[in-house]
């Protein structure tokens, strides 16, 4: 048996999961309009569509939702690092890393692993050890192996090396470096191979994104790696990039490692602006994420695109560059930027951003109120849960100010919601419509989300009513 964490059952749960989750569409932040999530856009073109997530930040509601929603794959943004997973010698934490393996399989998602062998959020232990050059290989040996073989079948992707070059494309000095010479990008890259012969292996930098001394650095590396018949699979570029300053020839770049046969990933993509961030930043930044996407789309050895966070205010960049901001696609409300719907059009969804309904209808009929609902827990933990509605109109005539009642099961409290108006009293609920979804014409629906406490085990609720008429 392989020693990965899941069996058989494991997995059809989490595709029965998935295809459950499936269901609901639109609740993590298109507040204006029901649209397709960018994860359904993705899946048109076969791309990853990803977002790095921190474990911790999967008890906010909002943040799980969005992540859960709109991509479909995850990369650990700490959890898999060195100094999370393996803090002192043969001391493993799999906690973080678990919990974030565990969201993705219950959504449908793909893992990509970050990272194996990096010289930053490296533990002391490593860093300053004094091992000789066959100690340190037994040190990547005994890290990679355990940690590539945990997850086994449930991580299809690895950064196996991360940030191996100085801008000049020279190498960095780092211990590994230091001690093994430059040979072990190559022994890290067979040592994860053995320990998941299909995993699919990348080598990680950052400035690498346009033609350049270090993405030549890069270069001459894979060719040689794959020259020496090295295991290596793909490239990332990670691209923490500058309003306006995406390079001129990030697409031919991307054709060149693609030329390779190697698979080409966008994996860290965020793009910071000075804060507070103006109109125009924000329209810049929407047209350069676009340009980001196109340069991807257009070079079939593309594998996908991945931003480096679910919203701004989780966001690395203002403390790593004071001043500087609101690079992700989501601000600090949770809210899509320009950037999204640029993200959004650029895979093929549309107008940039739907805004209200054109022509709507001045004096829709009332209706009887048929309908049918949808109720999906797609989270859960501890004594928390987040759960999707999906309230479609059976009538045939559109219900103006539509108002959703039901009985909600016993200890459980609606805390907060969106894309809805939600109130209870005992257990009696009520979920109103708002401006942008206040009218469901004939066979319409729409979705709204809400977190509720419980006692042990989210429940299931009944009675449900649309306007006064039970639904089916």
């Amino acid at each position: 048996m392989a020693a990965g964490r899941r069996t058989v059952a494991a997995r059809v749960a989490a595709f029965l999961a998935a295809a459950s989750l499936a269901l609901v569409t639109g609740a993590a932040g298109a507040a204006q309009a029901e649209e397709t999530p960018l994860r359904d856009l993705a899946d048109r073109h076969g791309l990853r569509m990803g977002v790095a997530v921190s474990s911790h930040l999967l008890d906010n509601a909002r943040y799980a939702d969005i992540a859960a929603t709109q991509y479909n794959s995850v990369t650990h943004e700490n959890s898999l690092k060195w100094e999370s997973v393996q803090p002192q010698r043969g001391q493993f934490n799999w906690s973080g890393a678990d919990r974030l393996v565990d969201f993705a399989q219950a959504n449908g998602q793909d893992v990509y692993g970050h990272t194996l062998v990096w010289h930053s959020q490296l533990p002391s232990w490593v860093s300053n050890g004094g091992f000789s050059g066959p100690e340190l290989e037994q040190v990547m040996e005994e890290h990679i192996s355990t940690t590539v073989g945990r997850y086994r079948g449930d991580i299809d992707y690895w950064d196996v090396v991360n940030e191996a070059f100085n801008e000049d494309g020279s190498f960095r000095d780092s211990v590994f470096h230091r001690t093994l010479g430059e040979g072990y990008i190559a022994t890290a890259l067979e040592m994860a191979h053995e320990a998941d012969p299909n995993a699919r292996l990348f080598i990680n930098d950052y400035n690498v994104e346009g033609i350049n001394a270090k993405s030549d650095g890069l270069y001459r590396l894979a060719s040689s790696l794959l020259a020496q018949g090295v295991p290596l699979h793909g490239v990332g570029l990670q691209s923490h990039l500058i309003v306006g300053q995406v390079p001129s020839s990030m697409q031919a770049n991307i054709q060149r490692f693609a030329d390779l046969g190697l698979e080409v990933v966008i994996t860290e993509v965020d793009i910071r602006t000075s804060t507070p961030a103006s109109q125009q930043a924000l329209q810049q930044q929407a047209n350069d994420y676009r340009t980001v996407f196109e340069a991807c789309l257009a070079v079939d050895g593309c594998g996908g695109v991945t931003v480096w966070g679910v919203a701004d205010p989780h966001s690395w960049i203002p403390d790593t560059f004071p001043g500087q901001g609101a690079a992700l696609p989501y601000d600090d409300n949770y809210q899509p930027k320009p950037a999204y719907w640029a993200m959004h059009e650029a895979l093929g969804g549309g107008q940039t951003d739907p805004g209200p309904d054109p022509d709507p209808d001045p004096d829709p009929e009332p209706g009887d109120g048929s309908c049918d609902v949808d109720y999906t827990v797609v989270n859960q933990w501890g004594q928390g849960a987040v759960v999707d509605v999906t309230v479609r109109n059976t009538g045939d005539a559109a219900v103006n100010g539509w108002r959703l009642t039901w009985t909600q099961p016993s200890g459980e409290r609606i805390t907060n919601a969106w894309n809805a108006t939600v109130s209870q009293s005992g257990s009696s609920v009520t979920a109103e419509g708002v401006s942008w979804n206040g009218t469901l014409a004939p066979g319409a629906s729409t979705s709204f989300g809400f977190q509720l406490t419980h006692t042990g085990q989210a429940g299931t609720p009944s009675g449900f009513s649309l306007n006064g008429a039970a639904c089916g």
